[in-house]
């Protein structure tokens, strides 16, 4: 015996049932839909690659091959340009040596003049007083010279005269 609570029952779960299945159904067409919609991007993606691959790559080929040349042109350039100022550096570095040489032999030679113009009277003829006894110790020094080479002939010959002297003394000895 079924009775009407068991029939409606057995109804509700069966409508539940049905409305699950429903339910479900419903979930996986929007799956669907949304599985075809990534299917749909990725396919599109996957045209543009192949167009890419096709067309498109060999025009970024002849870009990236120009690229390369100008980038070697470029540093064909740059090392040209690198050796060019290298040797205008050197060239300058070997002028300005050259005129700062010149310049301090110069200031050498005017140093000197420079000095004795803000000298006072006292100082110049300190000055010249000094150079003329520089000159009285050259004079000096060669008389000195002089004395001692012809003391060193007087030295020799009295040593000639004493020997002679003494030669003299023993031949007579001898006698």
């Amino acid at each position: 015996v079924v009775t009407r609570d068991d029939v409606e029952e057995s109804l509700k779960a069966i409508w539940q049932y049905a409305k699950d299945k429903e339910q479900l159904l419903k979930d996986l067409h929007s799956q669907i839909e949304e599985t075809e919609k990534r299917l749909s991007v990725k396919r599109g993606e996957r045209d543009y690659w192949l167009e890419y691959k096709n067309v498109g790559s060999k025009a970024q080929a002849n870009k990236i091959m120009n690229l390369e040349k100008n980038i070697k042109e470029v540093k064909d350039d740059l090392h040209r340009a690198t050796e060019y100022y290298r040797n205008a550096l050197k060239a300058v570095k070997e002028e300005n040596d050259r005129l700062v040489e010149r310049h301090m032999k110069l200031s050498k030679e005017q140093a000197p003049e420079n000095a004795v113009r803000y000298l006072d009277r006292n100082c110049c003829r300190e000055i010249e007083e000094n150079e003329w006894l520089k000159e009285e110790v050259r004079v000096y020094q060669k008389e000195v010279s002089d004395l001692k080479a012809s003391i060193q002939l007087l030295e020799e010959e009295n040593i000639g005269l004493v020997t002679k002297l003494i030669d003299g003394k023993l031949q007579n000895l001898r006698v």
